[in-house]
């Protein structure tokens, strides 16, 4: 089966990567239930934070060959117990909420920040069934999967539908029983252009700790 995505590991040097680990979690809970609506412009200029000195280092391997104007980027913080994302593609949210217009990024990735049981990131060509749990595909045969490994980055088509597993890898179907550790990635998105009304961090107060 062909694979659709891309992967580097190690995809930063040790340093680089261990202070970014440290400074997400000095963040603790900070916006931990809207972590997937705490979003991000950066348009590569001088790095202010250590995820945009991630971005800088990323760039040249992510970008060639492909015409970017910046990347979108988040961090997802759950437990795969309890997996808070539907399969889904990315698009330009305000714009798609607004209009019902769909526009993709060119290149989407993930960059995993620690190991957990399960969890693995699922990447199809089918789209998101509103008739399934988690909005999964009707179709599952030719999933990718990629395990969480910590420094390990995946990337991929912009217009791919992608979603998270369970701690069972399974697609979630409500919450699971038991202890989990907290799933970390941070999550880049890869523009031809700025999409709708994402602010740089500097224009916001959060996630002060990431500061470079």
């Amino acid at each position: 089966m062909e694979s659709l995505v891309q992967l580097t590991e190690p995809a930063l040097p040790l340093p680089l990567f261990r202070r970014l680990s440290r400074r997400v979690g000095d963040l603790k809970g900070e916006r931990l239930r809207h972590t997937y609506q705490t979003t991000f412009w950066y348009a590569f200029g001088p790095p202010e934070n250590v995820v945009e000195e991630v971005i800088h280092a990323l760039r040249p391997r992510v970008t060639k060959g492909w015409k970017i104007a910046g990347v979108e980027w988040w961090l997802s913080r759950m437990r795969a117990t309890d997996v808070r994302v539907d399969f889904h593609q990315d698009r330009d949210e305000r714009l798609a909420l607004a209009t019902g217009k769909l526009v993709h990024p060119v290149r989407s990735s993930v960059l995993f920040l620690n190991r957990v049981r399960g969890g693995a990131l699922a990447v199809t060509r089918e789209l998101p069934s509103e008739g399934n749990p988690s909005l999964a595909p009707d179709r599952l045969e030719d999933l990718t999967l990629v395990a969480p490994r910590p420094n390990r980055l995946v990337v991929f088509d912009g217009t791919l539908t992608h979603g998270v597993l369970d701690a069972d890898n399974q697609v979630p179907d409500g919450k699971l029983p038991g202890p989990s550790r907290e799933r970390r990635t941070l999550v880049m998105n890869w523009w031809g252009h700025r999409p709708t009304d994402v602010p740089t961090w500097s224009e916001t107060r959060f996630y002060r700790a990431l500061a470079s």
